[in-house]
């Protein structure tokens, strides 16, 4: 689809390879966190697909749609670069919830309660529950968990784009998925309700802080802690 001076009409290429967009887009939010949102994903391959159209040359030998392809994941991958689920100082703060969590385990062989790691970090049980709902933990996995000791730069190319050698790969291991379920299983009686209710039976903070007879920002806290535990507990994965 060109116009009379031989350039590629963007209205009607944009139209032809939105699905293209979506199917990329579809592959690699399998493949990331929970949190990260579709659409946004949809948004910035749609600017890569405009800055294909922009930038094509037949001249340099390839079809449009690999071009395309190639310019659509790089926007989306740079997006991902770039927006940090979670600022360096909350993420830090979250790790700190998980050392205390760690240490704790180990020394009393049990789950810690919340007055008990709001201790060892040297907090008073309301400024560690405020704590929580700040870093309102939403992922088990952090793409820099990933990178290897030597910074594979390269990693989320590599990895996001390989469906055999993915991230979240590792979630669908049957040995992974075991050690998961056991861990929720481990979970702290009403931290393990407001997991199942909230990953199990898609229910909203409201929804789960209704049932609980709890406020929505305690809902957070729980599955803020939740997280932190889980991510103690499958460290090794």
């Amino acid at each position: 689809m060109y116009t009379a001076k031989g350039r590629l009409e963007t209205s009607a290429m944009l139209k032809q390879y939105s699905p293209l967009v979506r199917r990329l887009a579809h592959q690699m939010i399998a493949k990331l966190p929970a949190n990260v949102e579709l659409d946004d994903l949809i948004q910035v391959g749609l600017i890569g697909l405009t800055d294909a159209l922009s930038r094509f040359d037949t001249a340099q030998g390839v079809q449009f749609e690999t071009f395309a392809t190639q310019r659509i994941r790089g926007a989306m991958l740079d997006e991902l670069r770039g927006g940090d689920w979670m600022s360096r100082g909350t993420r830090r703060q979250q790790r700190e919830i998980e050392s205390a969590v760690h240490k704790l385990e180990q020394r009393l062989g049990r789950a810690p309660q919340e007055s008990e790691i709001a201790k060892e970090m040297g907090l008073s049980l309301g400024d560690y529950q405020e704590l929580l709902g700040k870093v309102r933990g939403t992922q088990l996995v952090y793409l820099e968990d990933m990178s290897g000791d030597d910074g594979d730069n390269d990693y989320l190319d590599r990895h996001v784009a390989d469906p055999a050698a993915n991230p979240m790969a590792m979630l669908q291991d049957h040995r992974m998925r075991e050690a998961l379920v056991l861990a929720i299983t481990n979970l702290p009686e009403r931290e393990g309700y407001v997991m199942s209710m909230y990953y199990e039976h898609d229910m909203n903070l409201k929804e789960i802080a209704a049932v609980l007879k709890v406020t929505e920002s305690r809902v957070c806290q729980l599955h803020s802690q939740a997280i932190a535990r889980l991510r103690v507990k499958l460290r090794d994965w």
